[in-house]
């Protein structure tokens, strides 16, 4: 084979660093990013904290020149004129980053942030932080300390802890009491009679909660029931309709209930009021589920007629350049020392530059996506309009990838509540008239729809289908159907009261 120079022509994308930090911030969340700047603090000792007492940076807030006339964009000192650049479609970026700078030129190495200095815990908060993080005890824990105060035989404890193990975190049986007789056999040498195992499984319904270790939702419900006083009005009805009319209960005949049972129709009020006050999971009232809150990245309130938009300024903590370990680098000095601090100057820099050009680009989309859901600030979800990434990428002049980064976990808070920026983005419909109407508002006119139904005859999928039809909206049957389950909504025969 004979060897030959060629000349080829060709592009192609290298990923530094500096370009991957970049990136990798713009897609973090706000708890993220709080831990991606703490762990900076720790690793990079050109980087430090502003003191509350350091002189502001200035810089007053100031409205966009692109925004709409009804719309403010307060970037405040978070605006800049270098900043770093954005994703494309083939290198995922469409600007380009700074190039590096000298290191003993004069530089203006606050980071410009309107936010405040992260929060110091004070002295007397660890066992505060503890108690609010500490996992909330389960069921099975709650049920073995109630089995560890009851009397019972080590036979009778056996059958009792085999119970616990078989119980999900509902309070539900999650095998048959055959099978689990069986299992007691093959696993232990006792002679166990299945009439034990009933006896002490009635034992643990005793338990709190109550309902719990039961078999199936009228058993639980009739537990519940019996742990009742005598004395409690329409308790008796209650176990009847549990007992013989569960089927006509769940399916709303509540006609046949009715006549079955001799029961008029406010009666049966009274004893349904009864019923739904059990609560047919009983186990989940013990291990609830820690509380998660969300941290707004963007505010969003109207001033003087117009809708202004703000970044959280307490989001991330201030930081700037140590000037005395800045000031210790030498142009010319190539000692270990020397090298150590000028690449950390380096790498500080970039950090400082990649988290302005992430709020740089979640002020520009945050503001788009205000300027185009004027309507829903204004009027509620019903009036949503039909929303896509290619739309807010056209719009700020970057990739849809990047639209996609800025809009994951990032959060806005409005008058009507604190929604995920991914909220405001919906599909479109089709309207008799022409137009389009975004699929977020459809799901809030059926919530509408049905918040306002008649109990007694709910809207079926076919009649929703009509009245919003009737408002110019056409969508089909199994649309509203996906959408009502998306929004939980049971179905018309499971959603009948009596009222």
């Amino acid at each position: 084979m004979k060897q030959s120079l060629q000349l080829k022509l060709g592009q192609q994308l290298t990923m530094t660093p500096q370009l991957q930090q970049a990136i990798r911030l713009l897609q973090l969340s706000t708890l993220d990013l709080q831990q991606e700047i703490q762990q900076a603090l720790e690793s990079n000792p050109l980087l430090e904290l502003e003191e509350d007492d350091a002189p502001p940076d200035g810089g007053d807030n100031r409205g966009d020149e692109d925004a709409a006339p009804d719309l403010i964009r307060q970037d405040g000192p978070m605006d800049s004129q270098d900043s770093a650049g954005e994703p494309t479609a083939d290198g995922e970026w469409d600007g380009k980053l700074p190039e590096d700078l000298p290191v003993d030129t004069q530089w203006d190495d606050l980071l410009p942030s309107g936010s405040a200095p992260m929060p110091l815990a004070d002295d007397n908060g660890d066992s505060d932080f503890e108690a609010r993080n500490a996992p909330s005890e389960s069921l099975r824990e709650q049920l073995l300390w109630q089995l560890n105060l009851t009397r019972l035989s080590d036979t009778d404890r056996l059958i009792a802890l085999a119970i616990i193990d078989a119980t999900d975190e509902n309070g539900r049986l999650e095998q048959d009491l055959e099978e689990l007789h069986q299992a007691l056999l093959e696993g232990t040498e006792l002679d166990i009679d299945l009439d034990e195992v009933v006896a002490v499984l009635h034992r643990l319904q005793q338990f709190e909660p109550a309902g719990v270790c039961t078999r199936d939702l009228q058993e639980c419900l009739l537990v519940q029931l019996r742990q009742l006083p005598a004395s409690t009005p329409w308790l008796e009805q209650a176990r009847v309709i549990l007992t013989r009319h569960l089927n006509q209960l769940g399916s709303g005949d509540f006609r046949q209930i009715m006549r079955r049972t001799r029961l008029s129709e406010q009666e049966l009020k009274e004893v349904l009021g009864l019923i739904q006050s059990l609560d047919p999971n009983p186990g989940q009232s013990v291990a609830q589920a820690s509380t998660e809150y969300v941290i707004p990245d963007v505010f969003v309130s109207k001033r003087d007629g117009r809708w202004v938009v703000e970044l959280n300024p307490d989001i991330a903590p201030k930081l700037r350049i140590n000037s005395n370990y800045a000031g210790l680098i030498r142009r010319a000095d190539t000692s270990a020392d020397n090298t150590f601090l000028r690449d950390n100057l380096q790498e500080a820099r970039w950090f400082l530059k990649s988290l302005h050009s992430r709020n740089e680009t979640l002020m520009k989309v945050a503001t788009k996506i205000v300027e185009h859901q004027r309507n829903f600030l204004d009027y509620g979800p019903e009036a949503m309009k039909p929303l896509v990434l290619h739309d807010i990428a056209e719009a700020v002049e970057m990739h849809e990838s990047t639209i996609s980064r800025v809009t994951t976990q990032k959060y806005m808070h409005t008058p009507r509540g604190v929604f995920e920026l991914k909220y405001f983005f919906s599909s479109h419909v089709a309207t008799t008239s022409g137009g389009e109407c975004s699929s977020t508002a459809i799901r809030a006119l059926i919530k509408k729809l049905v918040a306002a139904e008649n109990p007694r005859k709910p809207l079926s999928d076919n009649k929703i289908t009509q009245l919003l039809e009737e408002q110019g909206v056409k969508v089909a049957r199994r649309t509203i159907a996906k959408y009502r389950e998306t929004l939980m909504i049971p179905p018309s025969n499971e959603r009948k009261r009596l009222v």
